[in-house]
């Protein structure tokens, strides 16, 4: 059974840096397209930042470039959201997807529709 689980809950200053995790199982992570979104409230969904299946591709998004990064370790089946110099408004829900269904070529910067599984989603608030 696929599954994707998340760390837990994190709060931190603004200017600090945070490292969220997604474990997954049932799949070969290096075989899948994935995805962290977030959501904050009241507004939608923002994608993140993506890797491609097979890893030819990454993509930030431009709000998060140069502060965050993505990652995956296919060793241990875990997909990374390293974020530094954190901001107010980078509190939001977090949530990391995955999608087996698209070719290494298929672009990863998708909605997160399109992602068939997705994490519990892990809150993550930025506060003095």
């Amino acid at each position: 059974q696929l599954q994707l689980v998340q760390s837990g809950e994190a709060w931190v200053q603004p200017g600090g840096s945070l490292r969220l995790s997604c474990s997954t199982s049932g799949f070969a992570l290096n075989n899948f397209a994935i995805l962290w979104f977030r959501q904050a409230p009241g507004k939608e969904r923002e994608r993140v930042a993506c890797i491609s299946s097979g890893g030819l591709n990454t993509y930030h998004a431009e709000a998060v470039r140069g502060r965050f990064a993505i990652s995956r370790d296919a060793g241990i089946n875990t997909m990374f959201l390293q974020m530094d110099s954190l901001q107010l408004e980078d509190t939001a829900v977090y949530y990391c997807a995955a999608d087996g269904t698209s070719g290494s070529g298929t672009p990863c910067w998708r909605p997160p529709e399109e992602y068939n599984y997705w994490g519990q989603g892990t809150q993550v608030t930025v506060s003095r």
